[in-house]
């Protein structure tokens, strides 16, 4: 069996840092996790295509996407992806279609949630020091909307964690039950 952990928010909520903290957990209990983020295909895409308005920005995006699962298809069984973008800028249906032509038959969704007004303070703080070819600071208007109405994709098990506190200690132990998954002694 497949499986995959799906760290969905919205921009700015606190994914990438999740992930992060998500995989070392999943190394130490044994588990061979994969770290795989949208912003880091799409920034090297950015590098070798360039940057452009934001239909350019959102073709990237879909191609990031694309790739991140394509890539996924190749993984033994055994490595656990852990992939770390904002699911719902894409229909759930395209989850689903990549899910599939990765092969991955579980997945356990980690929800980041986060005030709108927190996520748009981040977003606004941090866009000067990201790659040119993310969204402007002014997008943090937007995506206060955003946060008000953004939910999980709920295509599996979904664990809620706040975007603006440290990771529970429990979450890695949390998705390997979600999963079906014992954990080994850390490597």
């Amino acid at each position: 069996m497949r499986r995959a952990v799906l760290v969905n928010g919205v921009p700015a909520s606190g994914k990438s840092t999740l992930s992060r903290n998500i995989v070392r957990g999943l190394v130490a209990a044994g588990v061979p996790a994969v770290p795989l983020g949208l912003d880091t295909v799409k920034e090297g895409l950015f590098a070798h295509i360039g940057t452009g308005d934001r239909e350019h920005n959102r073709m990237l995006g879909r191609a990031s996407y694309h790739a991140i699962f394509n890539s996924i298809a190749g993984f033994p069984d055994r490595l656990l992806p852990v992939i770390d973008a904002w699911h719902g800028f894409q229909p759930a249906d395209v989850l689903r279609e990549h899910l599939a032509r990765a092969r991955i038959d579980r997945a356990v969704e980690i929800w980041v949630t986060i005030a709108p007004a927190l996520a748009a303070e981040r977003y606004r703080s941090r866009s000067a020091a990201r790659h040119a070819g993310h969204l402007p600071a002014s997008y943090a208007d937007e995506l206060y909307q955003l946060a008000q109405r953004a939910r999980p994709m709920a295509l599996g098990p979904v664990i809620e964690v706040d975007g603006a506190a440290p990771m529970p200690p429990d979450i890695p132990m949390r998705i390997l039950v979600a999963l079906g998954i014992e954990a080994r002694d850390g490597e």
